[in-house]
């Protein structure tokens, strides 16, 4: 069955990819970037040709974010799905990340998708029924060194998500998480880098470690064909198609070895969440209302 779904972060990496999935199976797609010309241009014409509709917006402007989910709920006639993809990483040492380097992460993490959400659900709300994804990390379940400030947005991600989850279940609205591992992207070409050069020196040779793990990762990346980005687009497409309410909280994607043992931690937590919410006599909340 058809379905109407907007999402963020279009412009490159699981965004592109998931975007012409979706269209591939028949479902009507909004998709946004900050721009559709300059160094967008070749892809934005790639999924414009596909059948996708394109939205400019940027998403740590609050005017331009609800402009943008009233343009694609007039589109598409409607809204059945919203996919919160839009993010950027970092690679460097945390300490070498000025609090104004961290505020624009968690301006497009977190805060972006907060205005994001805030746009999108008294639609959905008003309908009855929905499906909310968000792009998250096997690093907003475990922390890896250098990937710091990322970590920790996509650790607030995971709790954002949690919380709608049981917010909005009595409205009809299913959310779900869908955790990546590392995949070879443009979102790696991206990768912000901390501002501050004042303490590098002190550093001493540990500067040099960030680099060289990157590399590493890199090399282990081309050595595995597995790890394919489409891969992520396609569990994407698959959670779309799963009827309301059988939907699995977390989707984890990820074939590099860390993935089996969040995989062994989520089923943990999601035991301990249904005891403690048990405990309260509030486990309804963790279940869709058809």
């Amino acid at each position: 069955m058809s379905k109407k779904i907007f999402i963020t972060g279009a412009s490159g990496g699981f965004g592109a990819l998931t975007t012409k999935s979706l269209l591939a199976q028949g479902h009507q797609v909004v998709g946004t970037m900050r721009s559709t010309s300059g160094k967008n241009a070749e892809v934005a014409s790639e999924l414009k040709a596909a059948g996708a509709v394109l939205v400019e917006m940027d998403i740590t402007e609050e005017n331009e974010v609800n402009r943008a989910v009233e343009e694609a709920i007039e589109s598409l006639g409607g809204l059945d799905v919203l996919i919160n993809n839009a993010g950027v990483g970092v690679l460097g040492m945390q300490e070498h990340f000025t609090p104004e380097d961290m505020q624009y992460i968690f301006d497009v993490n977190i805060f972006g998708t907060q205005r994001v959400m805030r746009a999108a659900l008294p639609y959905l709300r008003g309908q009855g029924h929905g499906l909310v994804l968000f792009t998250s990390s096997l690093l907003g379940r475990i922390t890896l060194p250098f990937y710091g400030i990322y970590n920790a947005s996509k650790w607030a991600l995971e709790a954002i998500a949690e919380n709608y989850r049981t917010e909005l279940s009595q409205f009809g609205i299913e959310c779900c998480i869908v955790e990546p591992g590392g995949y070879p992207t443009t979102f790696m070409d991206n990768l912000k880098k901390p501002s501050d050069s004042s303490r590098v020196e002190a550093y001493g040779e540990f500067m040099n470690a960030p680099g060289l793990m990157f590399e590493n990762f890199e090399k282990a990346l081309e050595s595995n064909p597995e790890q394919r980005p489409q891969k992520v687009a396609d569990a994407i497409v698959e959670l779309v198609d799963i009827p309301s309410g059988e939907k699995p909280m977390r989707t984890v994607v990820d074939h590099m070895g860390m993935g089996t043992h969040v995989v062994a931690y989520n089923t943990q937590l999601d035991q301990m969440t249904h005891g403690i919410y048990s405990a309260f006599g509030i486990e309804g909340m963790l279940k869709v209302k058809s």
